[in-house]
C-alpha cells in the first residue's frame, strides 16, 4: 500500500506547481515513488536524467489536472518528497 500524505502543518512551504512540460532530457522519466490512489490528489516522486520532480494529479469528475514541480537534482527532490509526505510542504 501507498502512504498517505499527512495533514499540512502550520509553518508549511508552498510548493511552485506548473503546467506539465518535457525537457528533452527528461523524455524517459519514471515514477519512483507515489501516495495512494484513493485520494482525489495524488503525488510522484518522478525521476528521469538525473534529475526529478514532483507531480500532482487531481482526480476530478473523471477528468485529470496534471502539474510538476521544477526539475532539481534528484537528492533534493527526495528531501521534497519527505517533506510532502509528512505535511512540512505541499
Amino acid at each position: 500500500m501507498s502512504p498517505h500524505v499527512a495533514m499540512l502543518q502550520r509553518d508549511h512551504v508552498r510548493l511552485v506547481w506548473r503546467s506539465p512540460c518535457r525537457a528533452v532530457v527528461l523524455e524517459r522519466v519514471r515514477p519512483v515513488a507515489w501516495t495512494c490512489w484513493c485520494r482525489a490528489t495524488v503525488y510522484e516522486l518522478c525521476v528521469g536524467g538525473g534529475r526529478a520532480f514532483l507531480r500532482r494529479t487531481v482526480q476530478l469528475d473523471g477528468k485529470h489536472e496534471i502539474h510538476e514541480t521544477s526539475c532539481m537534482p534528484i537528492s533534493e527532490a527526495r528531501v521534497t518528497w519527505t517533506a510532502l509526505l509528512s505535511g512540512r510542504t505541499r
